[in-house]
């Protein structure tokens, strides 16, 4: 039986309320008793069939070509964390602490089966170092970083318990600051049909802002840009004195690089690394250099693993197989349904919309 609802009636029995009292019932409005005009879609075989197998067609050949993209880039990997016995860096891996004052040298030899063309990047790898973590993440002073000479003086708290040390304030400050990765990885090409061993010297290529630079001819200078902050001899003039070096750094902020132009704190490797990580394990851009390896970031404490990656890029950037795997993924289980509803619809379809509704 149908009902009806009229505002009059409402509006009349709230009159009628004795000794003026209000009803609890809402005001009458559209928005007030949910009367606003909505869209609804009706799912209906037409529909749904349509777009499932759409998706289906589209997401596969995309999710493949990402895939054989991702296949086709060059990637080596080398692990020198020196878990076994038989690693070259078994011992430095051992001996060396956050405190270790004395670098430790390890040498891997590797070859490589399949040639790198074009540009080849250089990136540092860790496993199982937690740089998402919400207290890791706040812990700097990005004042103290701009080069504002009030916040070194004054760290921020969130830099405790890494913002003072041998009763200094610390720059820079911060647990992000204070297990910047220091690892020396350096590559050498041993020519086998030469009599004796060479090098083949380069400079490197600095990485900041995701990109790298072109490789240094011996002799020329690249130049640099002019980021607005305090040069390395007005750092070290006006901190070295009143701070300190963070806990675990072998050498103040201002010893970084002996190039005054990629020093202290627009030092590049120091700025990659303050761009924290969203998983546990990752990558950052390092730079070509020559190989020889000097292990001084130990991780047996946190039970990691630190690796070099050498990889070249295409256009859609690094190795990276996830993307591809999702399309053909979505597009594998979209196509599937569709076939499998359309099988249903079918079958059945015809008999429910033939059968008869009993009265």
């Amino acid at each position: 039986m149908a009902s009806g609802y009229s505002a009059k009636e409402e509006d009349e029995e709230e009159e009628g309320r004795p000794g003026g009292m209000k009803s609890r019932r809402p005001d009458n409005t559209a928005f007030r008793q949910q009367r606003l005009p909505a869209w609804q879609p009706v799912l209906t075989a037409g529909s749904v069939l349509p777009a499932f197998l759409l998706i289906g067609l589209l997401f596969i050949p995309v999710g493949i070509g990402l895939f054989v993209t991702s296949n086709n880039i060059n990637e080596f990997q080398i692990d020198y964390t020196g878990t076994d016995m038989s690693s070259p860096c078994f011992n430095c891996s051992h001996s060396f602490s956050w405190n270790s004052s004395r670098p430790c040298t390890c040498s891997l030899p590797f070859y490589l089966e399949q040639p790198f063309e074009s540009n080849v990047f250089v990136y540092y790898g860790l496993s199982n170092f937690y740089q998402n973590h919400r207290r890791y993440v706040k812990s700097r002073d990005d004042s103290q970083l701009n080069g504002n000479l009030d916040s070194l003086k004054s760290p921020s708290k969130e830099c405790e318990p890494y913002a003072h040390s041998d009763h200094k304030p610390t720059a820079p400050c911060g647990a992000i600051a204070n297990s910047m990765f220091n690892d020396t990885l350096d590559l050498f090409f041993i020519d086998p049909t030469a009599p004796g061993s060479r090098s083949a010297h380069q400079e490197g290529h600095r990485l900041v802002d995701g990109q790298a630079r072109q490789v240094q001819e011996p002799g020329r200078k690249q130049p640099q840009p002019d980021l607005g902050l305090p040069g390395v001899n007005n750092l070290a003039s006006t901190s070295g004195e009143c701070t300190s070096k963070p806990v675990n750094w072998h050498k103040p902020v201002y010893e970084l690089d002996s190039d005054p132009e990629n020093n202290g704190f627009i030092n590049e490797d120091f700025i990659v690394w303050m761009r924290t990580a969203a998983l546990p394990t990752f990558r950052k851009l390092y730079r070509i250099i020559q190989k020889k390896r000097q292990p001084d970031y130990p991780v047996r404490s946190f039970d990691g693993r630190k690796r070099m990656i050498l990889s070249t890029i295409s256009w859609m950037g690094g190795k990276n197989p996830f993307l591809g795997v999702a399309y053909i993924t979505v597009g594998a289980v979209c196509f599937f349904l569709g076939v499998v509803l359309l099988i249903i619809h079918h079958k059945y379809g015809s008999r429910n919309n033939s059968a008869d509704i009993p009265n």
